[in-house]
């Protein structure tokens, strides 16, 4: 028994193009890739109303020490780098974006909101004629203020300002820019060559897919994930790319963005990136690991900045490094789950509170209803 598709549906089996679909809607089962279903998710938050558990927030975490794992909660799981990746990519640019002013190289890494800011550095990257070059899709600003009016545009896409430094550093290294965002183009196998010096030159993905902006990402484990942001910590006096994050946080997300906040509150020990879908990478400079310390979340359900914000705070607070707590829950407390840290930090993570002084307790009667008539 085959799928039913609608009457006449151009994607029904054996029809030009039908192979490109599943077969399946409840998903086809591809040795060597689990999916979600047999991954061993953990909660890692959850969202108390007067001591009962609403929501509960599942995922993974890595901590890496250099080249090695040293935590790991959640599962192993597989997953898509990408925004969190861009670091990476720009790798393969620094040369030839060396002599860009701080902001541009800092919206060339950025995920950003697509404030007036954001547009002004990711254009300045280019001239205006070769503006049509760029192939981000047509978008709105992330986080909008007052009244929508603005009509799409390339340049409002959280990554312009990555495709226009892309093609900046292709003009300057002589590439072709036409097809900069097929992972056949010499931009894909630059950005392969950055992975294979932090996960060895034989490294494979397993999958390559089309990210959100039409740039290819690639699968990596979550645990490889921590490794390649602990290199981060490593190479961080090779080239500008940890500098400019830092001087800039701002622009790499923008107004009330969790790896905007975290490179403010690292006062340049932390490098962070968010990503979708629900993840956030963190380079951490930290006495007790000289080799750099890498650690990653995965959210499983995908994006959940606030969620990812609770654990985050969690995470850097062990370590010394206070976050601010996000915007309060409504009517709710969240509670952190003691495995996202190894065990020695536990007793540390019982000093961070999810919750401000400011922060009341709406989740209940200030009486106790159980004894009234």
């Amino acid at each position: 028994m085959g799928v039913n598709h609608d009457t006449f549906s151009a994607v029904e089996p054996g029809k030009p193009g039908s192979a490109m679909y599943p077969t399946s809607p409840l998903g086809e089962q591809v040795e060597g890739i689990p999916t979600g279903r047999e991954v061993d998710w953990e909660p890692l938050v959850d969202y108390r109303r007067n001591g009962v558990s609403e929501t509960t927030i599942h995922g993974a975490v890595a901590w890496a020490h250099g080249d090695e794992v040293i935590h790991s909660f959640g599962g192993n799981v597989l997953c898509y780098g990408r925004s969190m990746m861009k670091p990476f990519m720009l790798k393969a640019f620094t040369e030839e974006l060396e002599d860009c002013s701080w902001e541009q190289k800092s919206i060339s890494v950025a995920s950003h909101n697509g404030d007036t800011e954001h547009v002004a550095a990711a254009q300045s990257l280019l001239a205006e004629a070769e503006w049509p070059l760029m192939l981000t899709p047509l978008d709105v600003p992330l986080i909008q203020f007052g009244r929508q009016v603005r009509r799409p545009r390339r340049w409002f896409h959280t990554c312009s300002g990555e495709h226009a430094a892309i093609l900046r550093g292709c003009r300057r290294k002589g590439w072709n820019r036409a097809g900069y965002t097929l992972p056949s183009h010499e931009v894909f196998h630059a950005y392969m060559e950055q992975l294979r010096t932090y996960l060895g030159e034989d490294w494979t993905p397993l999958r390559i897919a089309k990210d959100g902006c039409g740039l290819p990402t690639v699968s990596n484990t979550v645990s490889e994930l921590a490794q390649i942001y602990a290199g981060l910590v490593r190479d961080k006096d090779d080239d500008w790319i940890w500098e400019a994050m830092v001087r800039h946080p701002d622009l790499v997300g923008g107004f009330n963005r969790l790896d905007s906040t975290i490179l403010k509150a690292g006062e340049g020990r932390v490098i962070a990136k968010e990503g979708a879908d629900g993840l956030l990478g963190m380079a951490i400079e930290h006495p007790d690991y000289p080799k750099g310390l890498g650690i990653v979340v995965k959210i499983a359900h995908g994006w959940n900045s606030q969620a990812t914000w609770y654990v985050a705070r969690a995470l850097l607070g062990v370590l010394g490094i206070k976050l601010r707590n996000p915007y309060p829950l409504h009517r709710q407390k969240a509670f952190i789950v003691p495995g996202i840290v190894p065990e020695r930090y536990i007793d540390i993570l019982e000093t961070v509170p999810t919750w401000d002084e400011w922060d009341p307790d709406q989740d209940r009667w200030h009486f106790e209803v159980e004894v009234q008539d």
